[in-house]
């Protein structure tokens, strides 16, 4: 086989499989530029948190919580579901405590997660299911510890939380934009996994296919302007 036609059927091939590809990066990146960055966060779902002035007054020593939680690390002070709290973590793990009694809070049950979810809920939509996730989680939080509360709120594009019931602490959300774009970026990225390496070997592979699709073009292209027509006969 010569040379030029060796070279326009690779580049043939590669250009059709990479065409296939680059269809996806297309369809990918147009959802990604015309669907906002925040909207895909979902930070307009969650309701700011105040920092109300908390009265020293009645609350627990701090020095008293290290009775409470063996081996303690760090007790951090705020605010949850309108009652003060710390949020500690110790030897045995992290917990939940009432900062007034010292009564251990977690792990959250089913109310208490609800109510904790629509409190950071800043939208209208009311609850519609809370399940706790202990052994096998979604893809959409595949990289957070469990267990987990999942907590879906009624309204567009499904708003989820995810909050921990050992500190409720918000740990992710989730809508269905969100799933969109997550669908989305593991065809751009060429992982079909974890969803997250954008450095794989399928888009290495894919990078010097379309490298040497490029090449293959560029020599086909100067062969043409190198070719001499062939006089007509007579």
């Amino acid at each position: 086989m010569r040379l030029p036609a060796l070279a326009r059927t690779t580049h043939k091939w590669l250009a059709l499989i990479i065409a296939i590809q680059a269809v996806f990066w297309t369809v990918s990146g147009l959802y990604m530029a015309a669907i906002h960055i925040d909207i895909i966060h979902g930070d307009r779902l969650v309701r700011p948190a105040p920092a109300p002035p908390l009265a020293i007054a009645g609350l627990l020593e701090p020095a008293h919580l290290a009775h409470l939680a063996p081996g303690l690390r760090s007790a951090q002070l705020e605010t949850q579901v309108g009652r003060p709290v710390y949020v500690v973590d110790a030897e045995g793990g992290k917990a939940l405590f009432d900062a007034r009694t010292g009564e251990k809070l977690s792990p959250l049950g089913e109310a208490a997660a609800r109510a904790r979810a629509q409190a950071l809920f800043a939208e209208t939509g009311r609850v519609v299911s809370a399940e706790l996730l202990t052994t096998s989680r979604p893809t959409e939080i595949q990289s957070r510890p469990l267990p987990l509360w999942r907590v879906e709120f009624e309204g567009a594009w499904r708003p989820t939380f995810y909050i921990s019931p050992l500190t409720g602490e918000l740990v992710a959300r989730r809508h269905d934009l969100w799933r969109a774009y997550d669908f989305l970026w593991m065809f751009h990225i060429m992982d079909y996994e974890a969803r997250s390496d954008v450095n794989n070997p399928l888009i290495r592979v894919a990078t010097w296919m379309a490298f040497a699709a490029s090449l293959t073009g560029a020599w086909l292209l100067l062969y043409s302007f190198r070719r001499r027509r062939r006089p007509k006969a007579a």
